[in-house]
C-alpha cells in the first residue's frame, strides 16, 4: 500500500437492509436476490462513471471521480430499486442504504484504502432504508450543482473516526417502504408508559403525561423514528420483557421509567435500554418540584437524544401550558381518544373542553379537540356538517396559537379533506410531516389524499409510513391492510390484520376489517367467522349489521340483506345511515340505489374517501353517472 497511487475520490458504499436476517431465514432466496440486485446496480454505476472496486458480501464499494457523479448515481440506484420493488411481495423486496464521502484514497492490488473509505462505510448505516447519507464534504460539492433536496442530520461521532462528521441525507428520492424488521436499530425507539409508583392512583395521568411529553419531544429530533403513543400505551400495566416488546414494536431502543409524586415533589427515574442486549445505555433520576416538570421533560429528552447521537432539536422546545389541571385533563382525554368508541370520544371532547376552559391558550388541546370532532363526524356518531364546523374552528384556533405545531396542521389537513378542499389538505399534511416526521396521523392524511389524487400504490406507501410509526393502532393498521389488499399485497394485508387481532382482541372493528378483506377475496366462510368474532366481543357494535348485510348481499341472500339494511336505515344518524346503505347496496349490486345514496353523500360531504381505489365501488366507477359524482366533490374520475 505504501507504493500505491494517492488521489482524491468520491467513495460510495451500498448495503442491503436486513440481508443477514434474510440469509439466515432463507439462504437460497437471499442468494437469488443478491445476484438480481447486483445485476440491476452495475449498469447504473457505469452510466455515472462509477468504478466498482469490490463487493463485500451484500455491499458494493464504488469509486467516482466527483461527488456529484456519486450523488446522482445514488439517487438513480434508489429509484431503480423502488421501481423494482413495486411489483414484489414483501419477502422479495430489496432495499438499500447508501453512504458517500469524499477524501484521499490510496490504491493498490486492485483495492483502495484510506480514511475516505472508512468514513463512507460508517456513514452508510445512517441512511434510511431506500435513502442516501452524505458527508459535509460531499454536501459542499453538490449543493449548488444539482436539484437535489438535501437535509442536515447533524454532527455524529463515527466509530474509528477521530473527529465528529456532519452528515446530511438526500430527500429527492420518491417515497419507498422501509421494512420495520430491518430498521430495528437505535434510530427506532419506543417510550414505554411510565409506571406510577405514587400512593395516589389519581397520579396515573401524570405518569402518562411524562410518556406523552417524551414522545412529543423525541419526535422533534432528526434521524429518530419514535413509535406513536397509541401503540406504546397498549403496554400499560402489561408485564412483558423489554426484548419481547422490542420484537413486537420492531425497535432497537426502549425508554422506560417510573414516577413517584408526593405533594408538590416528584422523582422521575428514566432508563434507555438496548433492546437486543437489554443493556442499560443510560439512566438518570430527577428530584424536583412539580412546577418544573416541563423543564424536566425537555432535559430528559435532550439527554436521551445525546445518548443516541440522534441529532438535535429542530426548533426551540416550548411549554404548551403552565396549568397543571388543564394538562391533566388533556392527558385523560388523549388516553380515552385511543379507544375511538362513541362513549370514549364524547368523554374526550368534554375533557378537552374543560382543559381549554382552564387554559384557552393550550394549542395542543385545541388541535386534539379538532381531531375528536372529526372522529365523531366520520364515525357517524354526530351530524357531519356540525362536527366539521366545530373541528374547523378548533383547528384554526390551534394554528393561531402555535403555527409551528405539527398536530394543528395535521388536524387542519383532516378538516380540509372533510370539506373536499384537497389542495389545502395536502399543504397542511405536508407541513405537519415537515415539522414532525414522526406524526403518524399526518401520514394517514397523506395516504387518503394520495388515494384520491394518485394511485393505490402511492396511498399504500403513506399508510405504511403511518403504520411503522404506530404499529399497534387499529386505525393505521386497518387502512394499511385494506390498501395493501387492493394493491395486490395479500401477504402483507393478512400479516397486518392478524397483528391487529393479536394486540386489540377486544376491539370489534379489527375483526370487521378482516371480514371486509375476506369478503373481497370471496372467502365468505372466513368472513362470517370474523363477523361472529366481532359480535362476541361487542354485540351492540352498529357496524356489525352493515358487515352482515354486505355478506348476505355478496352471497345472494337478498332477503336477509334487505332486513339488515332496514336495521341500518333505522339508525338516527344520517352519516351512519348513508355509509351503511351505500355498502350494502353495492354488495347487492343495486347501482341505482347506490348512486342515489352517493349523490346525497356528495351533498353532505360524507362520501367514502377511498372511493377511487376500493374494489367495493368498482362497478360504480364504470357507470356513466360516476363522473357526475366526481364533479360534485372535486376529484378526477
Amino acid at each position: 500500500m505504501a507504493g500505491g497511487e494517492r488521489r482524491l475520490a468520491a467513495i460510495m458504499f451500498t448495503d442491503i437492509v436486513g440481508y443477514t436476517h434474510m440469509s439466515q431465514t432463507d439462504e437460497s432466496l437471499s442468494l437469488e436476490l443478491l445476484e438480481e440486485h447486483r445485476g440491476l446496480l452495475r449498469p447504473v454505476f457505469a452510466a455515472h462513471g462509477g468504478v466498482e472496486v469490490k463487493t463485500i458480501g451484500d455491499a458494493f464499494l464504488v469509486e467516482f471521480k466527483s461527488a456529484l457523479d456519486a450523488a446522482l448515481c445514488a439517487v438513480d440506484v434508489q429509484k431503480k430499486m423502488q421501481e423494482r420493488n413495486k411489483g414484489a411481495v414483501p419477502s422479495r423486496r430489496v432495499e438499500l442504504r447508501i453512504g458517500i464521502h469524499v477524501g484521499d484514497v490510496v490504491s493498490g492490488s486492485g483495492d483502495i484504502y484510506g480514511d475516505a473509505v472508512n468514513v463512507a462505510s460508517r456513514i452508510e448505516p445512517l441512511a434510511d432504508p431506500g435513502g442516501v447519507a452524505i458527508s459535509q464534504q460531499v454536501f459542499d460539492q453538490v449543493r449548488n450543482k444539482s436539484e437535489l433536496q438535501i437535509e442536515k442530520v447533524g454532527s455524529v461521532q463515527l466509530k474509528n473516526v477521530d473527529l465528529p462528521i456532519v452528515v446530511y441525507k438526500i430527500n429527492s428520492i420518491p417515497g419507498g417502504r422501509s421494512d420495520p424488521k430491518s430498521t430495528g436499530q437505535s434510530k427506532r425507539l419506543a417510550v414505554l408508559p411510565f409506571v406510577n409508583i405514587s400512593q395516589d392512583s389519581n397520579d396515573e395521568y401524570f405518569a402518562d403525561g411524562l410518556t406523552e411529553e417524551l414522545i412529543s419531544k423525541l419526535s422533534d429530533l432528526r434521524g429518530l423514528k419514535v413509535i406513536s403513543r397509541t401503540s406504546v400505551m397498549s403496554y400499560k400495566k402489561k408485564d412483558k420483557k423489554v426484548s419481547e416488546i422490542a420484537r413486537e414494536l420492531e425497535v432497537g431502543s426502549i425508554i422506560e421509567g417510573s414516577v413517584r409524586k408526593a405533594g408538590n415533589k416528584i422523582r422521575i427515574s428514566v432508563q434507555l435500554i438496548d433492546a437486543r442486549t437489554e443493556e442499560h445505555l443510560w439512566s438518570s433520576n430527577y428530584d424536583n418540584n412539580l412546577d418544573d416538570i416541563f423543564a424536566i421533560q425537555t432535559d430528559v429528552a435532550s439527554k436521551v437524544a445525546a445518548s443516541l447521537s440522534a441529532g438535535f432539536f429542530k426548533h426551540e422546545v416550548k411549554k404548551d401550558t403552565d396549568d397543571t389541571e388543564a394538562y391533566t385533563l388533556y392527558l385523560r382525554a388523549l388516553q380515552l381518544s385511543y379507544e375511538t368508541t362513541e362513549p370514549s370520544m364524547r368523554e374526550t371532547v368534554a375533557l378537552l373542553q374543560r382543559a381549554i376552559s382552564k387554559d384557552p391558550a393550550f394549542a395542543r388541546a385545541h388541535a386534539s379537540l379538532a381531531e375528536a370532532w372529526c372522529t365523531l363526524a366520520v364515525s357517524g356518531y354526530e351530524d357531519f356538517a356540525a362536527m366539521g364546523g366545530n373541528a374547523q374552528a378548533a383547528a384554526v384556533k390551534a394554528l393561531g396559537l402555535d403555527p409551528g405545531l405539527a398536530e394543528a396542521h395535521s388536524a387542519m389537513a383532516r378538516v380540509h379533506s372533510m370539506f373536499d378542499r384537497f389542495g389545502s389538505a395536502l399543504v397542511e399534511a405536508e407541513t405537519a410531516v415537515r415539522i414532525n416526521p414522526n406524526l403518524s396521523e399526518a401520514y394517514m392524511a397523506l395516504g387518503i389524499l394520495d388515494g384520491l389524487k394518485r394511485t393505490a400504490g402511492d396511498a399504500l406507501a403513506m399508510f405504511r409510513r403511518a403504520y411503522e410509526l404506530d404499529p399497534l393502532s387499529p386505525g393505521a393498521g386497518e387502512m394499511l391492510a385494506s390498501t395493501a389488499a387492493w394493491a395486490g399485497e395479500d401477504e402483507e394485508a393478512r400479516e397486518v390484520l392478524a397483528r391487529l387481532r393479536e394486540f386489540n382482541p377486544r376491539n370489534p372493528r379489527v375483526y370487521l376489517a378482516a371480514a371486509d378483506y375476506y369478503m373481497e377475496k370471496k372467502d365468505f366462510d372466513e368472513a362470517q367467522k370474523m363477523i361472529d368474532a366481532a359480535r362476541g366481543v361487542s354485540p351492540s357494535e352498529p357496524v356489525l349489521t352493515v358487515s352482515q348485510g354486505m355478506l348476505y348481499g355478496f352471497t345472494g341472500r337478498r332477503k336477509e340483506a334487505e332486513d339488515a339494511l332496514s336495521e341500518v336505515l333505522a339508525n338516527e344518524n344520517e352519516t351512519f345511515r348513508l355509509n351503511g346503505e351505500l355498502w350494502v347496496q353495492c354488495a347487492l349490486g343495486n347501482l341505482d340505489e347506490a348512486f342515489r345514496v352517493l349523490m346525497r353523500e356528495a351533498e353532505t360531504r360524507s362520501w367514502p374517501s377511498l372511493i377511487k381505489i376500493d374494489p367495493l365501488y368498482a362497478d360504480l366507477r364504470k357507470d356513466p353517472r360516476y363522473p357526475e359524482f366526481c364533479a360534485k366533490v372535486g376529484i378526477k374520475p
